[in-house]
């Protein structure tokens, strides 16, 4: 196991990150569709909806859509960058992507597809990232670099997008 890839956030860092992405992405919990997106999105985003999983009874997609999200960070954190992990109203962490989910390593503290509640993996800037909303069912991935290296695979699994940008895709 690696030392110190995966740590708990402190109570106030917790706090000075969660206001942060509250500010930066104008986040509006709620289970409204009147109130969705929850986040303003980046003009470099591409939002899809996680419905085309509903019909794999063996997660075969889910965990292609998972694999793909979590190579996609990793990569654009590079090889010794670290990533925030936020779970909306619990523990949320700090880790290295390099150095989990492979043999011998802990897993991935979070799983990028929400389930249950709201769910956002972030470069330590904010730069780029992926926002998964349960309620919508949809997975929001942000920043140039990060679309580069997973948008179309993540098509290739969930099917066309429906928001680029935060616009509706026609």
């Amino acid at each position: 196991m690696v030392e110190g890839a995966v740590t708990v956030l402190s109570e106030a860092e917790y706090g000075r990150v969660w206001d942060r992405f509250y500010e930066d992405f104008d986040f509006r919990p709620s289970m409204s569709p009147l109130k969705w997106p929850a986040i303003t999105q980046p003009c470099a985003s591409v939002t899809w909806n996680l419905s085309a999983l509903d019909d794999d009874p063996c997660d075969e997609c889910l965990d292609r859509l998972v694999g793909v999200v979590e190579q996609g960070l990793a990569s654009c954190a590079g090889p010794a960058g670290t990533l925030l992990a936020l779970d909306w109203q619990h523990t949320s962490y700090r880790f290295t992507p390099q150095q989990v989910g492979g043999a011998g390593q802990p897993a991935w503290p979070l799983s990028p597809y929400p389930d249950g509640d709201y769910v956002i993996f972030l470069a330590e800037d904010f730069r780029f990232g992926s926002f998964g909303h349960p309620w919508e069912g949809s997975l929001c991935l942000f920043g140039e670099e990060l679309l580069h290296a997973a948008s179309a695979e993540v098509d290739r699994v969930l099917g066309p997008p429906i928001r680029r940008a935060g616009r509706a895709v026609q």
